[in-house]
């Protein structure tokens, strides 16, 4: 059965960017060193980064993210999601309007105009298609950004939470969780390394 499974990098006090982020600056002031194991050397993190793209079907992420990767800064042809590691999966943008025109037209890109759940539904229809055809069960990921992934846990759309725990205090920047109501989770597993503890549990 495929899963849906909120995959984010966040610092120590909470945050998914640090302040002021922006199209030009996506992560926010200080919000790279999150993603400092995205670009390490250590296996475990190597061995991290491989198995969740190789188990991507599907990709969500909300416009703010979407806007951002496909900015003049974004994405390119050597980053980007799963970047040197596998094909690139679908990805579905959870968005008010569809964009005219999108820079990264050489990815599979479906926008879904009429909420997350919906989102998540057509990214779940992609998975199962690429599993069908591919021979192998994927999944969906929720990419992020925060709000994204932090409004599918409040409404119960996630079987499973791996957060990339990065050794930083940002202080401010966008907050992972805002609220909503309480939900219980159990550690499956528990991998660190000098650039993060990534941590995954499912949700309950």
């Amino acid at each position: 059965m495929t899963r849906i499974i909120a995959d984010i990098s966040v610092s120590l006090d909470g945050f998914v960017t640090g302040p002021d982020p922006g199209p030009d600056s996506g992560l926010g002031t200080g919000g790279e060193a999150l993603h400092t194991w995205v670009f390490s050397d250590d296996p475990d993190d190597r061995r991290v980064l491989r198995e969740a793209t190789l188990r991507s079907g599907a990709v969500v992420l909300g416009r703010r993210l979407f806007d951002v990767v496909d900015g003049p800064n974004g994405w390119g042809d050597k980053s980007g999601y799963g970047a040197g590691e596998v094909g690139r999966p679908a990805f579905v943008v959870v968005t008010a309007s569809v964009p005219e025109s999108v820079r990264t037209a050489d990815l599979d890109w479906t926008f879904v105009t009429t909420g997350l759940s919906d989102a998540v539904t057509a990214a779940r229809e992609r998975a199962e298609a690429a599993s069908a055809h591919s021979g192998q069960e994927l999944d969906v990921v929720l990419m992020g950004g925060g709000a994204t992934v932090g409004s599918a846990l409040d409404a119960g759309l996630v079987d499973t939470l791996t957060l990339h725990l990065a050794p930083v205090v940002l202080g401010a920047g966008t907050p992972l969780f805002t609220g909503g109501p309480p939900r219980t989770l159990v550690r499956r597993s528990v991998t660190s390394t000098s650039t993060a503890t990534h941590l995954t549990y499912d949700v309950l």
